[in-house]
This record gives structure tokens, C-alpha cells and sequence, in this order.
């Protein structure tokens, strides 16, 4: 049996590492004796995150353009043609038979470097408008992955297969988890939980809004879940209480997502999908400060199918708690929210985006 070689590339921020990690998985299910390397931006935090999912990294020194004029800006050009240098040098040493890319920093020069060295290269956009990085190496990669319809603009149609985004695969059956969710966070079984999420870092925007709606909520018979990030767990964490839970990063998501009853969160592509498959209410609260407006187009993308409510950030002081209270209320509304977002779910996204890699190896074979 032939042993397959795949080096993977994401990273930055957690919506690009756990797609990456999520196709890792699924070609050792696939092929287990294949050999997987990742490469990533050699201070971010995917150089943690890998190794804890068993794989090993090799670090770039590359990092993204500021939108001001600075110091790491006049740095770009050097970062970039050593990271290129880097990459040819990885890609030579490990012979991969496919290269795969889930966005982030290094993955531009890496796939880059795959492309003139012709091998075959995947990547996987998870937003509904790609990033500057995938929109460049999609000229020249041999197949593009996408989750949401209509980027005929951006990239090639024969290219692109929509296969949705990857996602744990222990959220697919959350309703069984119910009661042990409950007791493994020690909640009211008789109140509702609301599950408040800001990405692995925090939301500062968000954390304001809980920090300021707090005791309204508790007063409608809710409990708090309220993951407020690494960054801000110093100043939130005197909120803790009764019916408050202050936690900077959650473990057990399929927990937590089987013992909400109403999520609040950030739009970020892995987040969309994710919630999608766990199926519960949602009011998204798009970040504004990531390019191109992901965030909003992402969430837009559901909430224009009847999936999610949507909430900008400037709406927050004069809305939400209206438009919470209706929602807590509503359990008509709350059904009609969860059925229609689970209607766009892909459960099989990571088993679909495989299947393409496969595609690329067996093209290649018939090549030679």
C-alpha cells in the first residue's frame, strides 16, 4: 500500500487551525499510515495548537500586512521571500504527494512555492468572500474547497466544490448530550442557559454588552455561560456567580453547545458552520474590525435564509435587550431559527473536502 505524504497549512486564528486539524483527522482515518506536516506562522498560537493535536509544525517567518504604516510593513518583502525560501526548502525535504491550505499567513507562500514546484494543491475558503491570500492561490490552485454558493467571481467554477466547512464531528449529535451537559457545568436544568461566545481570544465589543445586560438577563430566569477570552478573563472573571459562569476558553463544545438554549456569538466562519450543525438560536454579532467585512457576510449569509438574527455592534446599546427578550420569549420563533439553520448544514464537510484531496492523488497517478 502506497504511504500517502500531506503537508497542511492554517493558522493565525483558531477558524483557520481547526479546519486544518479536522482534515488532518480525517486522512489518518483514511490513511493511517500517512505521514502529515503543518506549516504555520512560526508566533502564533497555531504552533501550540498542532502539537496538541499530535501533529508536527514547522514555523515561518511571515505575519500579514497592517492597514497602517509600521515597522512589521517595512518588514513584508524580507518575511515573505524567506518564508518562500523556507517553504521550498519543506516542501523538497518532505516530497509531499498533496499540499493543502485553510488560510492564514503562511499558507500563501507555502502553496505558492507547491504550485511552481507542480505539486497538487488544495485549498479550503470557509468564508462567503475570500481572504486576499486564498484569492491569489486560487489561480493556480488544482482544486478549491468552498462553503458557501456563489464565488463564481473569485475563483474558477471547474475548480470549486462546495463542501461547507469542517467541524468537530463530536457536534453532530448534541441533543443525547443534554444531561450530561447540565451537569457537567452545573446548571439549573429549569432555566434557560444562554451561551455567549467571543472567540478564542474575546470580544471586547461583546463582553461590554454582557458585563452591562447581566442582571437583566438573570432576572428572565436565565443562566450564564460567558466565555469572554484569554485576552479579558482578568477583568470579567469578578462577574462569576451564581447564575454566571466567566470561562477565558471552553474544552467540551459539544457540552456547552447541547446545554445552551440561546447563543450569542461572533460570525467567524468556523463559528457559522459550527452553529449550523448544533442548531440552536442564534444572534450573531459580527466583528467589524476583519477584513472585508467577513464576519457580516458570513452571518448575512444565514440569516438571509430565516437561520440567525443578526445584530451590528452599533445596534447593541439600543436593541439587544428588546430583541433578546422577544427571542427568550418566542418559542415558536426559536424553533423556526433552529430548523431553518439546520437545513444548511454540511455535517460531511470534512469527509467531502477529503475526497477531493483523493481526487488530486489519483489525477496525479494517471499522470504518471
Amino acid at each position: 500500500m502506497t504511504k500517502y505524504k500531506f503537508i497542511l497549512s492554517g493558522g493565525g486564528t483558531g477558524g483557520h487551525i481547526y479546519p486544518a486539524i479536522a482534515i488532518a483527522n480525517e486522512l489518518m482515518l483514511r490513511f493511517p499510515d500517512a505521514e502529515i506536516l503543518f506549516v504555520g506562522a512560526q508566533d502564533k498560537m497555531e504552533m501550540q495548537k498542532v502539537p496538541q493535536a499530535g501533529y508536527a509544525i514547522k514555523g515561518l517567518w511571515i505575519s500579514g500586512l497592517q492597514r497602517k504604516i509600521n515597522l512589521q510593513n517595512a518588514m513584508f518583502p524580507f518575511k515573505l521571500v524567506d518564508s518562500l525560501w523556507k517553504s521550498r526548502k519543506i516542501i523538497a525535504a518532505f516530497k509531499p504527494d498533496v499540499v493543502i491550505g485553510t488560510g492564514g499567513f503562511a499558507s500563501g507562500p507555502l502553496l505558492q512555492m507547491a504550485n511552481s514546484m507542480n505539486i497538487p494543491t488544495l485549498i479550503q475558503e470557509q468564508n462567503s468572500f475570500p481572504g486576499i491570500t486564498n484569492k491569489l492561490l486560487g489561480k493556480k490552485a488544482h482544486s478549491i474547497c468552498v462553503a458557501y454558493e456563489n464565488l463564481e467571481r473569485f475563483f474558477s467554477k471547474n475548480k470549486m466544490c462546495l463542501t461547507g466547512n469542517p467541524v468537530r464531528q463530536d457536534l453532530i449529535d448534541i441533543d443525547s448530550k443534554r444531561e450530561q451537559a447540565i451537569e457537567y457545568f452545573k446548571l439549573d436544568p429549569n432555566k434557560k442557559t444562554l451561551l455567549v461566545l467571543g472567540g478564542s481570544l474575546g470580544a471586547r465589543r461583546i463582553n461590554q454588552l454582557i458585563e452591562k445586560s447581566r442582571t437583566n438577563i438573570i432576572s428572565q430566569e436565565v443562566q450564564i455561560i460567558w466565555q469572554c477570552g484569554k485576552l479579558y478573563f482578568e477583568e470579567y472573571k469578578k462577574y462569576q456567580a451564581h447564575n454566571i459562569q466567566v470561562v477565558p476558553f471552553i474544552e467540551k463544545m459539544d457540552l456547552v453547545y447541547a446545554a445552551a438554549d440561546i447563543i450569542i456569538s461572533r460570525a467567524g466562519a468556523s463559528s457559522v458552520s459550527e452553529l449550523c450543525i448544533v442548531g440552536k438560536p442564534v444572534i450573531y454579532i459580527p466583528s467589524p474590525n476583519v477584513a472585508e467585512d467577513h464576519q457580516t457576510k458570513n452571518a448575512k449569509a444565514i440569516v438571509d435564509q430565516g437561520g440567525a438574527l443578526l445584530l451590528k455592534e452599533y445596534e447593541l446599546d439600543t436593541v439587544f435587550e428588546t430583541v433578546f427578550k422577544e427571542l427568550l420569549l418566542d418559542t415558536e420563533k426559536q424553533k423556526q431559527l433552529s430548523a431553518n439553520c439546520k437545513a444548511l448544514a454540511r455535517p460531511k464537510a470534512t469527509q467531502d473536502i477529503v475526497n477531493e484531496i483523493v481526487k488530486l492523488i489519483e489525477k496525479k497517478k494517471g499522470v504518471r
